[in-house]
């Protein structure tokens, strides 16, 4: 008779062979967003986004010192996917895409939608790794743990970084 935990190990192991777990998902970098999301046809949701603090985020960080000794408690909400496998990591090269809170900070990372095909279909983005912002998603970061920390309304503060992709006209 197999003991308790060598039941679970093996419903675990069936779940991840038969897919029942999501696989994360890898961080893209604002710039490949920009490809699809830039100009007036597109609602402009790139340049509203680059116009925005997000998009300076990082810059305010390594403003007040050295970012070498940034805290992690402030790089979770100043950069993408801080802690996350592939996402910002202090002193790599390679990950700087992620400085500042890019589009799949508050989207999810975006490796696997991020393709013409799969962005069209919705349902099919959001099995991907799409995320549609909610208050809660906000949050996250702009809450009382921040040292400048003002309040937070959700509407009021969405008004200012609101980019909506116009519907096609045909």
């Amino acid at each position: 008779m197999l003991r308790k935990s060598a039941v679970c190990l093996i419903a675990i192991a069936a779940l991840l062979y038969l897919g029942g777990v999501a696989a994360a998902h890898d961080y893209a970098g604002a710039e490949k967003c920009k490809m699809c999301h830039k100009g007036e046809p597109k609602g402009k949701v790139w340049e509203i986004w680059e116009a925005s603090a997000h998009a300076k985020a990082y810059q305010s960080l390594v403003a007040k010192g050295d970012s070498s000794e940034m805290k992690a408690e402030c790089l979770t909400c100043h950069v993408t996917g801080f802690g996350k496998p592939s996402g910002f990591a202090v002193g790599d090269t390679t990950k700087m895409k992620l400085a500042n809170v890019g589009c799949e900070a508050c989207h999810g990372p975006g490796m696997d939608y991020k393709a013409m095909a799969i962005m069209k279909d919705k349902a099919k983005a959001k099995e991907a790794g799409l995320i549609m912002p909610t208050e809660e998603t906000c949050k996250t970061c702009h809450n009382e743990k921040s040292p400048t920390f003002k309040g937070f309304d959700f509407v009021e503060y969405g008004k200012k970084i609101a980019h909506k992709v116009p519907p096609k006209t045909e």
